[in-house]
């Protein structure tokens, strides 16, 4: 198999090499809405035409810029998501339903539930505070995006005999003093703690993000005086693999595990 400039086939290369590989391709790159670009969007489904440039992140933002919003700038996009490889989850389903608890993804409707979950002093105490109401419609809204982005995040967590709320349980990208994993995570009402929920979601999240998303690690960050959250670390599989700094300078402990 050839090699294009700055790496194999169906590997990303950096903007300084894209113009070799456009050229290779039948396009200039210096004209952002050539006949012959137009034509191979026309022709190839969007998400091939992606892979054929071969295009990285760096160039999606250099595209977005330069091409005024032509079919490259989707083009970029498509293979910017597509360069998260098994991250990405296009069917957006949540996970099934377990024996106890049903999954689905949050809405604006949900804002008095998760406006209630997230101001609870007891729930938020290994935060710096509680989130007021219009914090918690921009979680609604973070995890929305994360659907979006990558057919996964925070789900809304219910009890299946009832519909009753009980709280949020996902999988999240979290950025650790410089480097991103995927997190597991959960908020469980206080009143329904204790009964199990937590560890009920969070395993069938766990399951979820290998046998569906094909994650091969996973990982919980956890304030060191959060204890009972390091128990259901633990039952998951996840260990101490070490303290760390999140960006605001609070001292946190990272369980990961392989999947």
């Amino acid at each position: 198999m050839s090699r294009f400039p700055g790496g194999q086939p169906g590997r990303p290369i950096r903007a300084t090499h894209l113009g070799q590989r456009l050229k290779d391709l039948g396009i200039q790159p210096g004209q952002a809405r050539s006949t012959a670009l137009f034509q191979l969007a026309t022709e190839l489904p969007a998400a091939r035409l992606a892979r054929m440039p071969g295009i990285h992140i760096d160039v999606d933002v250099a595209w977005q810029r330069a091409s005024a919003g032509d079919w490259m700038t989707y083009a970029a996009d498509v293979s910017r998501r597509q360069m998260k490889g098994s991250q990405v989850n296009p069917q957006r389903r949540p996970p099934a339903p377990t024996q106890r608890l049903t999954f689905r993804e949050m809405t604006a409707d949900d804002l008095d539930d998760m406006a209630a979950l997230l101001g609870d002093s007891d729930v938020m105490r290994y935060y710096p505070r509680p989130k007021d109401r219009e914090e918690a419609l921009a979680w609604i809204e973070w995890n929305q995006r994360l659907y979006r982005d990558n057919g996964f995040g925070l789900w809304l967590i219910t009890l299946r005999a009832t519909g009753e709320f009980v709280g949020d349980c996902g999988l999240t990208p979290q950025d650790v003093e410089g480097t991103t994993d995927i997190e597991i995570g959960y908020h469980v009402r206080a009143e329904l703690q204790g009964r199990g929920y937590a560890t009920e979601a969070a395993a069938a999240c766990r399951d979820y993000a290998r046998n569906v998303l094909n994650l091969d690690r996973l990982i919980a960050i956890i304030a060191p005086d959060n204890v009972p959250s390091q128990r259901v670390a633990i039952k998951l599989g996840l260990t101490l693999e070490r303290e760390a700094a999140t960006k605001s300078g609070s001292q946190v402990r990272v369980y990961a595990t392989d999947l």
